[in-house]
């Protein structure tokens, strides 16, 4: 019984509208909002419902596409199945293994041997800045502070040529490769150094691709210590249309405002 009184004291609220359309309903201040204008936000946000349900019912039907490929991919964790996917052209995979440099690389002054690594110089420099001060009286002043910092100069890069996943042999180009990490720091002197970063040689993780004409798509990304299940379940874990609604009703918010805010006199 209540949801009918509402009902109705909203359908009467509504044909008043009708009348006196130029009665101030709302003072805000800055804007006041009209039975027009008012009745001109309703339509707005209608529209804006209507038209954000054709917009996400689009986005779902996408993300259900996209949920269908991932469950329909092959899952590959062999060497045999590898190659057989990419002679077959069996399409998309993911494919859980062992990246690995064919040819590691390495700077002589540092230990060990990566796939990727870097070596960054940094010179001790010195700048000057003006600061504010105030003195006793309020009065404002500058005056110039000096202070050092390592500034980067160059940077010298190596990589191996190839890798090999899964036991198959790639160019270097056809996985990106993991995230290099902090190595050392060596002074040649108290103005110089040289910052090294690398990439282990070896890493185990999940691609997702097409296996097609005997290779993967150049720049595949790899995912890291990520089971093929783990990585399913989140590429089918898509927040899409609730963020689609979020950002459109904040939208919707703004474009109302917006129109109320305006003066409207072409509604009189």
């Amino acid at each position: 019984m209540n949801i009918i009184r509402q009902t109705k004291q909203i359908l009467s609220r509504l044909r008043s509208l009708t009348s006196d359309s130029d009665k101030v309903l709302f003072d805000c201040g800055d804007f006041e909002i009209t039975k027009r204008e008012l009745l001109g936000g309703v339509i707005i946000l209608a529209g804006m419902i209507v038209v954000g349900i054709g917009i996400s019912n689009g986005i779902a039907d996408a993300v259900e596409n996209n949920r269908r490929e991932y469950t329909q991919a092959l899952k590959v964790t062999s060497q045999d199945m590898f190659e057989y996917g990419m002679a077959t052209n069996v399409g998309n995979a993911f494919v859980y293994g062992t990246l690995e440099a064919a040819d590691t690389v390495g700077f002589d002054e540092i230990p060990g041997t990566y796939l990727y690594v870097e070596k960054t110089r940094e010179e001790y420099t010195m700048h000057t800045r003006e600061v504010e001060h105030t003195d006793s009286d309020g009065n404002k002043y500058y005056t110039t502070e000096t202070y050092y910092s390592w500034d980067y100069d160059s940077r010298q890069k190596k990589h191996a040529n190839f890798i090999t996943f899964l036991g198959v042999r790639f160019e270097y180009k056809k996985i990106t490769r993991p995230m290099a990490h902090y190595i050392d720091t060596i002074y040649k002197d108290s103005d110089t150094r040289y910052v090294y970063y690398g990439t282990a040689p070896a890493h185990t993780g999940t691609i997702y691709c097409k296996l097609m004409d005997n290779t993967i798509p150049d720049h595949t990304t790899f995912h890291e210590d990520v089971s093929i299940e783990q990585l399913l379940e989140s590429f089918c874990d898509s927040p899409a249309v609730a963020v689609f609604w979020i950002l459109w009703t904040l939208l919707t918010g703004v474009l109302i405002y917006g129109f109320f805010y305006m003066q409207n006199d072409w509604l009189e």
